[in-house]
């Protein structure tokens, strides 16, 4: 009797698991439901990461082409008035028009990275000579402008 109480038992441990296999409809919906909500969190935050790239690279070009004005005006006693005299290899991205004066501006020097698509920002530059006690030296600044048209880089 106790082995025949045994095989039983066995015989409805085995059914209950095949009973308890796989999961409910519900339990299915409530996890595609949790995915839909985090990948509605995650993808603006990525989409905007891609931007935020974008103007990272415009930040560095100009502030490239600041410095490469700077050398340029240690070696002419002027300001470039075009962006290939500084042989600095920057040319323009999908995103991006870069361009740079200075020839007629005399004391100063700006660059403009102005946005050609996508929802960027705008970048601008600005160089200008300043006198000190031990000469005249230069100073750069970069500046995100809030809209193509304004531009809040100045020399101080």
């Amino acid at each position: 009797m106790k082995t025949e109480l045994k095989a039983k038992f066995l015989q409805h441990l085995l059914n209950k698991k095949k009973n308890d296999e796989g999961f409910t409809l519900i339990e299915l919906l409530v996890v595609i439901i949790i995915i839909g909500i985090l990948a509605a969190i995650a993808l603006p935050s990525f989409l905007n990461q891609a931007n935020r790239a974008r103007q990272s690279e415009a930040a560095s070009y100009v502030g490239s082409i600041n410095r490469g004005q700077q050398a340029f005006y240690l070696q002419n006693d002027s300001f470039s008035g075009n962006l290939s005299s500084l042989e600095l290899g920057i040319s323009n991205s999908k995103y991006y028009t870069y361009t740079t004066g200075g020839a007629s501006l005399g004391a100063q020097a700006t660059t403009l990275a102005a946005v050609q698509t996508g929802s960027v920002k705008p970048f601008s530059g600005i160089v200008w000579t300043e006198a000190t006690a031990e000469g005249t030296t230069t100073r750069a600044r970069v500046c995100k402008e809030i809209a193509a048209a304004t531009s809040t880089c100045a020399t101080p």
